[in-house]
């Protein structure tokens, strides 16, 4: 059997090019692939918004019933994380893979407040948004998961929290958080799990 199509998911302060080096180990092995860009507003664009707009995406994309793998990076993995629990998207979700999202939060976002800043509020530790993911994991049991951390990051700290509540978890031999998509050490792992049958 084909695997469905892949949809990658970029973060903060990203843009879809943040998957260029991850494409090239894919060597066209993943297709139709589709990297919509999401205007996340420098953090204030709740992650429910952006969420939703993923969903429009792949529905504009691939229609509202072909099934898709999912990868999310950094705060996209929340925003797919998102999207699969809140938004339905458990029903067409194969496999959901993040690589360094904050599904428990992370520090680096505690000074921002949510009436300016509410996408980076929504990254705090027991935020909102977060404890109603964790309260609603019910609807991952059907999605094959799987969590790659930076132990060391300090962008998404503490790094080995940066995991989804099921599924194999991978920590990166890469110390900086913004070269978990350029560096072989992180991203060979992650093509090979994306290109696993």
């Amino acid at each position: 059997m084909n695997a469905p199509p892949l949809v990658l998911v970029h973060g903060l302060f990203d843009t879809p090019r943040i998957f260029d080096g991850l494409k090239g180990r894919l060597a066209g092995g993943r297709w139709p692939l589709l990297i919509p860009h999401l205007p996340h507003g420098l953090g204030w664009v709740p992650l429910e918004d952006l969420a939703r707009l993923l969903g429009q995406h792949i529905d504009a994309a691939f229609g509202s019933d072909q099934p898709v793998d999912v990868l999310g990076f950094s705060m996209g993995g929340v925003i797919a994380r998102t999207w699969v629990q809140l938004e339905g998207g458990h029903r067409r979700t194969r496999r959901l893979t993040t690589v360094a999202s904050p599904h428990r939060g992370t520090l680096a976002a505690l000074p921002w407040p949510r009436p300016w800043l509410p996408g980076l509020a929504d990254m705090k530790p027991g935020s909102s948004l977060l404890r109603r993911l964790d309260q609603n994991v019910d609807a991952l049991r059907s999605v094959e998961c799987c969590s790659f951390y930076c132990p060391t990051d300090l962008t998404v700290f503490p790094g080995w929290q940066a995991v989804l509540p099921f599924g194999p978890r991978h920590p990166l031999p890469v110390f900086w958080h913004n070269r978990l998509m350029a560096e072989p050490g992180s991203l060979d792992p992650v093509a090979q799990e994306l290109l696993r049958p």
